[in-house]
């Protein structure tokens, strides 16, 4: 088990409880993504997390192959689509270079809170651009830390102390830039929340 996986493990459970802190951040983010999607799509939710989001936008879409890097976080997700009689996610414990994905698999892909925590996230992105299908949609949510100073420079010491994983310091435009380098062209960039710099993206593979 590496570093990363473990730091979620340990959160897993507490996971729930602090997201919702923001929970109209939340609400935003599903509302905004419901406008992309069909009833057709099959859909791949990068870090899924304890499926705060893949739960809510299950019902819009044909299916959704949802897959974290802790077991603990899909553990939680598995067992609340169980108690809302969600039939149509796949919770899996793996990565997206998982070779189960082939290309041109997936209509939509999304990845919220999780470019920042990459190492190799211009890898991700390419991996991404090859799993989508012509045309399909990646969908983002991305604090850009970068923005701000005081934020970034706390951000960077918890790191180094282990409080919180890596955080990649983001500004948009390195951000947009990242995603662009990728073979992505944009369809809607928006800042959810100035506190955090917080920014929705949704991009469509060339």
């Amino acid at each position: 088990m590496n570093k990363s996986e473990s730091f979620w493990d340990k959160t897993a459970s507490k996971y729930d409880q602090l997201e919702m802190k923001d929970e109209q951040s939340y609400i935003n983010i599903i509302k905004r993504t419901k406008t992309y999607l069909k009833i057709s799509d099959i859909v791949l939710d990068y870090g899924c997390g304890t499926g705060l989001i893949s739960n809510e936008i299950a019902e819009y879409v044909k299916g959704i192959h949802a897959i974290d890097i802790s077991s603990k976080m899909i553990g939680i997700a598995e067992k609340k689509a169980k108690e809302r009689n969600i039939a149509n996610i796949n919770y899996s414990h793996s990565t997206i270079f998982d070779e189960r994905y082939k290309k041109g698999s997936f209509d939509v892909i999304l990845v919220f809170h999780v470019l920042h925590l990459l190492e190799d996230e211009h890898i991700v992105l390419q991996r991404m651009n090859e799993l989508l299908k012509p045309g399909g949609l990646l969908i983002s949510a991305t604090p850009c830390v970068g923005e701000k100073i005081i934020l970034r420079n706390l951000l960077f010491f918890a790191g180094r102390v282990g409080l919180v994983p890596n955080i990649r310091p983001f500004k948009i435009r390195n951000l947009v830039d990242t995603i662009e380098e990728g073979n992505f062209s944009f369809v809607e960039t928006d800042c959810l929340k100035k506190s955090s710099q917080e920014y929705f993206i949704v991009a469509r593979k060339n």
